[in-house]
C-alpha cells in the first residue's frame, strides 16, 4: 500500500512545499518591504523630532542672552529653557560654562571634544557642532552642541540611538514572529488543500492498479465534483465499461464462434471417416459423400469469413470518410443480381451521403440483399431495395431526423412475431430457416455495422406478406 501511493503522496508533498514556499516568500517580502518602510518612518520621525529641538534652543539663544545657570536642573517652576528641550522630546542635556567645562553634567554624562569646547568659547550664539553618533556611558547618541554665545558656554543636546533601535528590534521581531507563524499556517493549509486534491486521485490510482493486478474491469470507479479530477474519474468510468463491454463481446463471439463451428467440423470428421471406406461405397454414395463435403467445407468457410467480418466490424479500424449510401447500396445490389440471378429493384430518394465506412455499410447492404434471397427463393416479385436520405421536408417515416434509412422489402415467407425481435442476434435462426445454409451472424453484423454509425437495425411484417427489413445509420 505504501509503495502503491507513494508517487501522489509525493505530489501532496510538492503541493505543500510549493503552497509553503509562494506563502513564505510572499510573506518575507511583504515583512521585509512593512519593516523597511516603518524603520524608515521611525528613524526620520525621531531625527525630525531632533532637529527641531536643536532648531527651538538655537533660536532660543540668538533671541535673548543665556548664561548656563539658565539652563539648571534645579528649576523650581519648571517652567526654564531646560524643561523646554527636555519635555517633548525626551532628550538628555548637558550644559557647557566658559571653556567647555561642564557645569551640569547630563545623564549619563556626555562626553565633551574639542570641537564642543570651541563652540563653548564661541562670541556668535546659536553655532552648532553635529555628531550623529557618540557613545555615552549607556549607549550611542545622536549629539548637538549649541554655543550661547559671548564664550558663556554651551549646551548639549543628545538623543539616544536605542531607544529607536530597541523599538525597530522589537518590530523586527514581532515580523519574524508573524512570518514564521504565517508559513507554518500556509504549510498546514497546503497539506489539508493538497490531501483533499490528490485524496480522489489516490483513490482513483487505486482502482487503476485493482485493474492492472486482477484484471476484473467491474470495479466501481469513485467519480465525485464536477472538476478536472471529477471529469477524469467519470472518463475512466467509461472507459472501463467500454473494456468491459469489449470483453464481454469477445467472450460471447468466441463462446458462440465454438458452438456454431462443432456442428459442420463434426459432420466434416464423419464424412472423412467415411473416406476410408471410399472403396466400399457404392457410386452414388460416393457422390453424395462428395457432396455433401463440398456444401460443408462451403458452409464452413462462409461461416469463418462471417466471423472475420463481425471481428473487423468491432474493431473500427476501417478509416471514416463521406460516402454515398445509394452508390453502396446500388454497387450491392448489382452483385447480388448476379449471384442469385433474382431480379432486385433500387429506389434511391434525399440526400444519402454520410461520413462511415464504406466497407462495413457495403457488408451490411449485401447481408440484408442475400438474406432476403435465400428466403425468398420462388418469389415472382422482384427484392425492393430502398435508400431514403434526408429530405427537405418532414423525415421519412420511421427514421430520424438527419439519418439515412436502408429498407429491403421482399415476398417471402415472413418471419414470426416471436423472432422478429432476435433476428439479429448473434448465430440466431429460426426454427423454420435452420434447414437453410447460413451462419446466422449476417444480421448481426448489420446492427453491429448500424449501432457503430449512429442508427438501429429494424425488421417488421411486410403488408401484403413478406418482410422489411433495413437500418438507419447516420444519426
Amino acid at each position: 500500500m505504501s509503495r502503491r501511493l507513494r508517487p501522489l503522496s509525493s505530489l501532496r508533498a510538492v503541493f505543500t512545499v510549493s503552497f509553503a514556499a509562494v506563502a513564505a516568500a510572499v510573506t518575507v517580502l511583504v515583512g521585509f518591504l512593512s519593516y523597511d518602510a516603518a524603520a524608515r518612518l521611525v528613524r526620520v520621525d525621531q531625527q525630525t523630532v531632533f532637529a527641531e529641538v536643536v532648531q527651538d534652543l538655537r533660536d532660543e539663544v540668538r533671541a535673548r542672552p543665556l548664561r548656563p545657570a539658565d539652563f539648571a536642573v534645579s528649576d523650581p517652576d519648571h517652567d526654564g529653557p531646560l524643561h523646554d528641550i527636555i519635555r517633548p522630546s525626551r532628550t538628555d542635556v548637558q550644559v557647557l560654562g566658559p571653556g567647555g567645562s561642564v557645569v551640569d553634567p547630563g545623564n549619563p554624562p556626555l562626553p565633551v571634544t574639542r570641537q564642543d569646547r570651541t563652540v563653548a568659547g564661541d562670541p556668535a550664539a546659536g553655532r552648532i557642532e553635529e555628531d550623529r553618533d557618540v557613545e555615552a556611558a549607556d549607549g550611542r547618541y545622536r549629539l548637538a552642541t549649541v554655543s550661547l554665545g559671548g564664550g558663556r558656554g554651551a549646551v548639549q543636546v543628545a538623543q539616544q540611538f536605542s531607544d529607536t533601535e530597541d523599538l525597530l528590534r522589537e518590530l523586527q521581531q514581532r515580523t519574524v514572529l508573524l512570518v514564521g507563524a504565517v508559513v507554518v499556517a500556509a504549510g498546514l493549509f497546503g497539506w489539508w488543500l493538497a490531501r483533499r486534491i490528490t485524496r480522489r486521485l489516490v483513490r482513483l490510482a487505486g482502482a487503476a492498479e485493482d485493474v492492472a493486478r486482477t484484471g476484473h474491469l467491474g470495479i466501481q470507479v469513485p467519480v465525485t465534483g464536477h472538476d478536472e479530477v471529477g471529469r477524469l474519474g467519470r472518463s475512466f468510468d467509461r472507459m472501463l465499461g467500454r473494456l468491459a463491454q469489449s470483453e464481454e463481446d469477445q467472450r460471447r463471439l468466441v463462446q458462440d464462434a465454438g458452438h456454431e463451428l462443432r456442428t459442420p467440423l463434426t459432420s466434416l470428421r464423419t464424412n472423412i471417416s467415411l473416406l476410408r471406406r471410399i472403396d466400399e461405397l457404392s457410386p452414388e454414395m460416393r457422390e453424395e459423400l462428395v457432396a455433401d463435403l463440398a456444401l460443408e467445407s462451403r458452409e464452413l468457410t462462409d461461416l469463418v469469413n462471417e466471423l472475420v467480418a463481425l471481428a473487423a466490424g468491432q474493431s473500427d479500424t476501417e478509416p471514416v470518410r463521406r460516402v454515398d449510401l445509394a452508390e453502396l447500396a446500388e454497387d450491392a445490389v448489382i452483385v447480388a443480381r448476379r449471384r442469385t440471378g433474382r431480379e432486385i429493384t433500387l429506389v434511391a430518394t434525399g440526400d444519402t451521403a454520410l461520413d462511415g465506412r464504406p466497407a462495413a455499410l457495403q457488408r451490411a447492404v449485401s447481408n440484408l440483399v442475400e438474406n432476403a434471397a435465400k428466403f425468398d427463393r420462388g418469389g415472382g416479385e422482384p427484392i425492393e431495395v430502398v435508400v431514403t436520405g434526408r429530405p427537405g421536408g418532414p423525415a421519412a417515416p420511421g427514421a430520424r431526423p438527419g439519418t439515412v434509412r436502408v429498407e429491403v422489402r421482399d415476398r417471402g415467407p415472413g418471419i414470426g412475431a416471436d423472432d422478429l425481435v432476435r433476428v439479429f442476434d448473434r448465430f440466431y435462426r429460426a426454427a423454420d430457416a435452420r434447414s437453410l445454409p447460413g451462419s446466422g451472424l449476417g444480421l448481426s453484423i448489420v446492427r453491429e455495422v448500424a449501432t457503430a454509425h449512429g442508427g438501429t437495425p429494424f425488421a417488421h411484417a411486410r403488408d401484403g406478406g413478406g418482410t422489411v427489413i433495413g437500418f438507419t445509420a447516420g444519426g
